[in-house]
């Protein structure tokens, strides 16, 4: 795995700073990050006017050339991000979706992690993950989400670190593979806990041994 360090985003939490990496704050692409964006597709000036005109409107953006995107569930990317982060060189941007974790990685990760994983001895502990590359497209946040959100609405697709500069730095393959392998060990070892003290059975009968005769 490269040990080299992604530049620092002020929208991403420190790889340095103690327990940074336990919580991931709603955040705003800025415009150097929406430019990014934007020059995935093959009209990049009319997706920046599109949001500069809606900027809460989400957009879809191909895959493959500027960056890919693995796609897992939350709880498995969260544990990803977990160890990119405390343990790693950090992540690249990252967007939740509908229910799922959306990692944009270096062009060629899609074709290449897949093979690295299929070696892995995965068993349970890993969800089902989806790999989007050339040929294929991604439905992102809108740039802005923080100000179209309420205090009582839980947001459905917003960035947990947005991109913030024109060439932000991408994980590949390896690294991907690397996260993955000890979020599957953690998942591994909280399935264990779970087993080892299994929840009461609320049918089961109880009985008081204090009140023996």
């Amino acid at each position: 795995m490269s040990t080299a360090t992604p530049p620092y985003s002020p929208h991403a939490p420190s790889a340095t700073a103690p327990g940074a990496h336990d919580h991931f704050d709603i955040c705003d692409v800025t415009p150097e990050g929406a430019a990014w964006l934007a020059s995935a597709g093959a009209y990049p000036r009319s997706t920046l006017a599109h949001w500069e005109s809606r900027p809460t409107a989400p957009v879809v953006l191909p895959c493959g050339s500027v960056f890919d995107v693995v796609n897992v569930p939350a709880i498995f990317g969260r544990r990803m991000l977990d160890r990119l982060w405390s343990e790693g060189p950090g992540s690249g941007p990252v967007a939740t979706h509908r229910g799922r974790m959306l990692l944009f990685t270096a062009p060629g990760t899609a074709q290449r992690l897949p093979s690295l994983l299929h070696w892995e001895e995965w068993g349970p502990a890993v969800p089902p993950l989806l790999y989007h590359g050339a040929g294929d497209a991604v439905t992102g946040p809108a740039p802005t989400t923080r100000a179209a959100l309420r205090p009582d609405q839980r947001q459905e697709s917003r960035w947990v670190v947005a991109p913030d500069t024109r060439h932000p730095w991408l994980p590949g393959p390896e690294v991907m593979r690397w996260a993955c392998v000890r979020a599957a060990r953690a998942s591994a070892q909280a399935a264990v806990r779970i087993s080892i003290f299994p929840a009461p059975d609320p049918g089961a009968n109880v009985y008081d041994v204090n009140r023996r005769h």
